[in-house]
């Protein structure tokens, strides 16, 4: 029998212990707040009920909200394994734009949320474009598992040469697309270099390694690699232009050799058009 998306939606039932870590566009810490996440099935797996709790550092329950849901918004999309992304279909330059990018292994979640903020016409800058205004860090675990807190990423733990498997899925519903990745990563003095192959297309660039930011500064517009907790990653540009396609993607290294990365990506009319999900696993040597 064939699984739907709502099936796919039912592999993050549980409840979820955590915490909500809002991140200024550099990477500084601004607030951490401790959380739980409960998603439970009801109406025999036909509605789902959210409940999400935040807490103050005593304890003290800050914030509390119940959502219920029967089906799903065409802004989201679920991977068989649980995986997911929801946000913004269509960017626009005068308004707010982001998306929540989130991976799921075992009982381990890891999700980010990247936000942009409009910004107006100046006389240096005629063209608008929304800046990166925020970024929240949220790693979860099913509560009586245990905890496995892993180190802020370095670009050290990047080197080597990775092979991939991908998924891409669309938001018209056409038929999900399989395809191999091969990425290829090395150091020189301050910088990292990297190779990126698809069947379709292969591409170089190099960022600028400034502590736990990688800038890389080729192409149309600027691209930031963000390292952070818990092997995560956020890629995302700065800046978003009119009129030019763009990317917003989360990495995680679940295990020395194992990278997922998932990227949500916009066509230059600023419109979603596909989500894709790589697993990416270092060749030995």
């Amino acid at each position: 029998m064939t699984e739907s998306q709502w099936d796919y939606l039912l592999k993050n039932l549980g409840r979820w212990s955590g915490s909500f870590t809002r991140l200024s566009p550099a990477g500084q810490v601004q607030s951490d707040q401790p959380s739980l996440v409960t998603l439970e099935a009801l109406n025999n797996r036909q509605t789902i009920r959210q409940a999400i709790q935040k807490f103050d550092a005593a304890g003290k329950q800050i914030y509390d909200r119940t959502l219920e849901y029967s089906s799903l918004g065409r802004s989201t999309l679920f991977f068989a394994d649980g995986a997911f992304s929801q946000g913004s279909t269509q960017f626009g330059a005068f308004a707010e734009f982001g998306a929540e990018l989130g991976l799921i292994s075992g009982d381990r979640r890891l999700r980010l949320v990247q936000q942009f903020a409009p910004n107006s016409p100046t006389p240096d800058n005629p063209i608008p474009a929304s800046q990166l205004s925020q970024i929240t860090l949220i790693r979860e675990h099913r509560q009586g598992t245990p905890v496995a807190a892993r180190p802020a990423l370095t670009p050290e733990q990047l080197v080597g040469s990775w092979q991939g498997e991908a998924v891409t899925l669309y938001p018209d519903w056409r038929p999900l697309a399989h395809f191999t990745t091969a990425l290829t990563v090395h150091l020189e003095s301050d910088r990292l270099i990297q190779q990126i192959s698809t069947p379709d297309m292969s591409f170089s660039s190099s960022a600028q390694i400034d502590g736990n930011i990688l800038r890389f500064e080729q192409g149309r517009h600027p691209m930031q690699l963000l390292l952070l907790p818990d092997g995560a990653s956020c890629n995302t540009p700065l800046r978003i232009p009119c009129r030019q396609a763009f990317l917003l993607e989360v990495g995680w290294l679940l295990h020395p050799n194992h990278r997922q990365r998932m990227i949500r990506s916009y066509d230059a009319q600023g419109e979603w058009i596909s989500l894709t999900l790589v697993n990416e696993y270092r060749q030995n040597g």
